[in-house]
């Protein structure tokens, strides 16, 4: 016996008369039998949709109300919300609610009126003052009544069905989200062409992927995807643009934000310290448009990163594909919802066709039993009958020679339908035509069994109209990438400023009266060093005890190999002197580190904390006396090796120490910084992913290319943030040629111009190469030395087509990037592609001097670098200095005369 059944013995009798029927029931049964009966209906009846439908009820009831009212007209959703209680035993608020958001996803309802914006959040109008009605594709995908279930509404007084025959994967292609008792589902939306595409691949055999796709666009890293189960994760993140130095514009928002939120999230991190911002405008109608205006000296490139780290501009979603399945809730991946749904389409298809097979076959049996009918005059031997048996008898004799040219046997249903031909339709009964329309029935009919024997390809077919009819304008929105972890500390700006006390030893952002260290921010680390060798690391705050005796104090950077700390220690109180060089890379916050070899009363006698590696050189006076010959000697650092924290160094000296002075300043020790471009995730790393650029360091520059015909140099910072449409990535080298091959959409030709880049243009600015003319494109580059261009073109003589190879450095010399370059050709350009260039040494291979005397200039609204001061020549004086290849360029027909002479005219 338990505990309740105890509480329950000891309860006194009722003093209630029998009469009225009172009884006691134990808590343990209403459980088991009411809650569990409520958390059923939740499940099955309310928040999980169905596998086969993708739908959940009042979803499904919805669409069925809609298309019971469809006349192809809109019909207000006050209407349609109505007509839905007909089956749904909920308030109208549900109802509405259901059906916006069924609207919004912008697949089986077309909208017209206010519906509300998912890009700002912004609520649809009264249902009363918006219209519905179901799309061409719900049309096409969602409804047959003919292989519908059926069953009754909550009330008995209509039919609703048990689910929608959809023969697509609507569920995958809407998502879903739901929250019942005990469980919870949340299905991400994917990609109309790309779930037809698996689709097809799943009955092909074939593998497939399957990643979300979001209306709001945006950026996506689905490495933890998980296949939608529990325990993935989503990374979506806002399309963020520099439109220059002090301004960023976030044209795409991440799902499940809206504008407003994520303004209110920005404003929230300025309001923190987190990002500096001046203010935000935001101008999204259509499309998504918040302008973000940066503070003065603030990075772009470091505001995009901190965006991603402290505002909603980076969300995370936890995918749970929770769905009813065998009349159950299940957890399954959404590649097996995909395949339950394809398979599912295959059934309800082969259904369909069974169906209309087997309408077609009584089609036919009817027009021969017509035919045979009338043509025989069998409805001649009727007129001396008496009784109905009498005439029913009559022509099924009259049929009898003729049922074995049928191809089942006549009914007595068939012989009442006889009789009910009108004589107006036997008078007129053309032969010729009934014959026909026989064969066009056995014609379907073969089509139809021909499908039924190859169902997989009609199901293929199937899916490929469906992709042709309406996966127009559905393309990918989102973009895949794989995104790097951004450090906060990292991209945090410095909110806060540092003070110590070394006297007391303390530190914090507290106390102002106390010496000033550097700028900070309110998540960094700091590192300490103090004179007993010891190291600690611990978070930044108001003010924390860090221990006395503190030689350096500064924010700790997790994982630098570029900073380094040259120290000088004393082992005990009167044992050798040691001399290190460490880095410190990581470390456990608010534990104590050794940097001696952990003698009681050891002290750091010298200290100092380089940034770039620098080895600095030491003068060392030692104490005098008796047969020391030398009492000072020199140590230059750079000759020590870098090594971890823990080394206990080398001996500098046994002899007792008078003081420590630095005698000449120190350089990097440190090489050139190897960097690698990671496509993936479209950054600079130090760890050997993705592509080598090169070594840099100083002034070295990024070159990058983009497919717009604009070229923009970059710093090595790993924050740097590169351009979506970016074709190329370099180590900026200022002696490289690049050859490009452009269109010009005003004079309707190919150009062709070879240019250098200066490195002392500006960083982080984009310049156009090509012409600014609308319709101008960039058709093909090349930075090899020598490159050579295999052009297709058509004869003005025969039509024929012709192939030439021209070597581009002796086509046209060097010139500004500015410069319109020279006319390709002047015969109809087919192709053309830079093929194998020529061989070069570059010992042997001297190219001539940039031209001074540069053609025609693009006209370009972009910010251009100022020209070098050139020496002015005369016309004369120009023309005696060209060569005689450059001569007779200006003599050839499409020479840069030529061109200058057709902008003239």
């Amino acid at each position: 016996m338990n505990e309740q059944e105890d509480i329950q013995e000891e309860l006194p009798e009722s003093n209630l008369p029998a009469d009225e029927g009172h009884r006691t029931t134990p808590l343990r049964g209403m459980y088991e039998n009411w809650f569990l009966d409520y958390a059923s209906y939740v499940i099955l009846e309310r928040a999980v949709p169905e596998v086969n439908d993708g739908l959940k009820p009042v979803q499904r009831r919805i669409l069925h109300a809609m298309n019971n009212l469809d006349d192809g007209r809109f019909n207000k959703v006050a209407n349609i919300i109505g007509h839905t209680m007909q089956y749904h035993p909920h308030g109208d608020t549900s109802i509405g609610d259901a059906l916006v958001q069924l609207g919004q996803k912008e697949l089986v309802i077309d909208m017209q009126g206010n519906w509300g914006n998912t890009l700002t959040g912004d609520r649809a109008a009264a249902p009363r003052y918006i219209e519905a009605r179901l799309s061409r594709f719900a049309k096409e995908v969602v409804f047959n009544p003919k292989t519908t279930a059926w069953k009754s509404s909550y009330d008995g007084r209509n039919k609703e069905p048990v689910t929608l025959p959809v023969k697509f994967p609507l569920l995958l292609a809407q998502g879903v989200e739901g929250i019942a008792v005990g469980l919870a589902s949340k299905i991400l939306p994917h990609n109309f062409v790309e779930l037809i595409d698996a689709s097809i691949k799943i009955l092909q055999g074939k593998n497939f992927d399957l990643v979300p796709d979001f209306l709001t666009g945006g950026l996506a890293d689905f490495s933890r995807y998980n296949e939608g189960l529990r325990g993935g994760k989503v990374r979506i993140r806002a399309r963020i643009k520099q439109v220059d130095k002090k301004t960023l514009a976030i044209t795409e928002i991440p799902f499940s934000t809206t504008t407003t939120t994520l303004i209110d999230s920005i404003v929230s991190a300025n309001d923190k310290g987190k990002i500096r911002i001046k203010k935000i405008d935001d101008n999204t109608a259509e499309n998504v448009e918040i302008l973000i205006h940066l503070a003065n000296n603030v990075s772009p490139d470091q505001t995009i990163d901190a965006l991603y780290a402290f505002t909603s501009c980076e969300v995370s979603i936890s995918p749970n594909c929770c769905v009813i399945f065998e009349n159950k809730p299940q957890f399954i991946s959404v590649k097996e919802i995909l395949r339950q749904n394809t398979d599912h389409t295959v059934f309800l298809l082969k259904r369909e066709l069974e169906i209309r097979l087997t309408e077609l076959g009584n089609l036919w049996h009817n027009a021969s039993l017509e035919k045979i009918f009338i043509e025989n005059r069998i409805y001649l031997a009727i007129e001396d009958c008496e009784t109905w048996e009498c005439v029913l008898t009559t022509i099924d004799k009259g049929l009898e020679p003729f049922k074995k040219l049928l191809r089942r046997d006549v009914a007595e249903e068939d012989l009442v339908r006889l009789t009910e031909i009108k004589i107006k339709r036997i008078s007129k009964y053309n032969a010729f035509k009934a014959e026909e329309q026989i064969k066009a029935v056995e014609a379907e009919m073969e089509e139809v069994s021909n499908h039924l024997n190859n169902l997989i390809d009609y199901t293929i077919n199937y899916f490929r109209q469906i992709k042709k009819k309406y996966g127009k304008g559905k393309e990918r929105k989102t973009e895949i990438r794989n995104f790097d972890n951004i450090s906060a500390t990292a991209v945090a700006v410095a909110n806060q400023k540092l003070y110590v006390n070394r006297s007391e030893g303390f530190a914090g952002t507290s106390l102002k009266k106390d010496e000033y260290v550097t700028d900070c921010s309110d998540i960094d680390d700091i590192i300490v060093f103090r004179e007993d060798g010891s190291l600690i690391v611990t978070k930044v705050s108001a003010k924390i005890f860090v221990g006395k005796g503190i030689l350096h104090i500064n924010v700790f950077k997790k994982n630098d190999d570029r900073t380094t700390y040259n120290m000088v220690y004393r082992d005990g109180k009167r044992g050798n002197y040691y001399v290190k060089r460490f880095a410190v890379k990581g470390i456990t916050r608010d534990k104590a580190y050794q940097l001696t070899k952990g003698t009681t009363g050891s002290k750091i006698i010298y200290f100092t904390a380089n940034p770039n590696g620098e080895g600095e050189i030491i003068r060392v006076n030692l104490r005098p006396k008796p047969k020391l010959k030398k009492t000072s000697l020199d140590f230059d650092f750079s000759q020590l090796a870098i090594k971890g924290r823990s080394v206990q160094g080398n001996i500098l000296t046994k002899h007792s120490v008078r003081s420590i002075v630095q005698r000449e300043e120190g350089i990097s020790t440190l090489g050139a910084r190897d960097i690698w471009y990671d496509e993936t995730v479209r950054r600079l790393n130090t760890d050997e992913r993705g592509v080598y650029l090169g070594a840099f360091k100083g002034d070295d520059k990024i070159l990058t290319v983009l497919d717009s015909g604009e070229f923009k140099l970059t710093g090595f910072d790993l924050s740097t943030h590169f351009d979506d449409n970016m074709i190329h990535i370099s180590k900026l080298d200022p002696k490289k040629v690049l050859t490009a091959i452009y269109f010009d959409g005003e004079i309707e030709r190919y150009y062709v111009k070879r240019f250098q880049i200066p490195g002392d243009i500006p960083t982080n600015k984009k310049f156009l190469f090509v012409s600014s003319s609308k319709g101008s494109r960039m058709e093909a580059f090349s930075l090899d030395y020598l490159p050579q261009l295999e052009i297709e073109v058509k004869s003005k003589k025969n039509n024929e087509l012709e192939f030439e190879v021209i070597p581009m450095t002796d086509f046209i010399g060097l010139k500004t990037f500015r410069a319109k370059g020279k006319r390709l050709t002047n015969k109809t350009l087919k192709k053309l592609r830079f093929v194998d260039p020529l061989p070069y040494d570059p010992e042997d291979t001297t190219e001539s001097q940039t031209e001074t005397a540069e053609a025609e200039e693009v006209p370009s609204g972009r910010e251009q670098p100022p020209e070098p001061e050139t020496k002015k020549e005369t016309p004369a004086a120009k023309e005696k200095s060209k060569t005689p290849e450059e001569s007779k360029d200006k003599t050839e027909p499409g020479g840069d005369d030529e061109i200058q002479m057709e902008l003239e005219f």
